[in-house]
């Protein structure tokens, strides 16, 4: 995962492995910098995505509906967030076509608020 924007940004990743969907976070990404987030061959075709620019506000965020929390954090499964103690987030799909590893770059439109990939 790469930041070419100015800001810090976190991330957080939804996935599905062989035991169902997992969701992983939070990932501090600085400003132009990049950080592997997976290591080793990727085990999926499709990952979600969902960032937050923590110095200018705004998110990268889609209509995959996954848990996540304030914190660090690993949650297995996506459904009935809220009830077991944690929040909704919007994630974006990504589409690696079946690839051994995967970049996204998460970037600003026109300097403004983040923008969805």
């Amino acid at each position: 995962m790469c930041n070419t924007t100015s800001s810090r940004i976190g991330v957080a990743i939804g996935y599905r492995d062989a035991q169902g969907w997992i969701t992983e976070g939070w990932w501090n990404l600085a400003p132009r910098g990049c950080e592997t987030l997976l290591r080793g061959t990727l085990a999926a075709r499709f990952y979600y995505v969902h960032a937050i620019d923590y110095d200018r506000g705004g998110e990268w965020t889609g209509k995959s509906v996954m848990c996540t929390r304030n914190k660090e954090f690993t949650i297995r499964g996506i459904e009935d967030c809220l009830a077991r103690g944690y929040d909704r987030a919007g994630f974006f799909e990504v589409d690696t076509g079946e690839q051994k590893s995967w970049t996204i770059q998460l970037t600003d439109t026109t300097g403004n608020a983040p923008a969805r990939p």
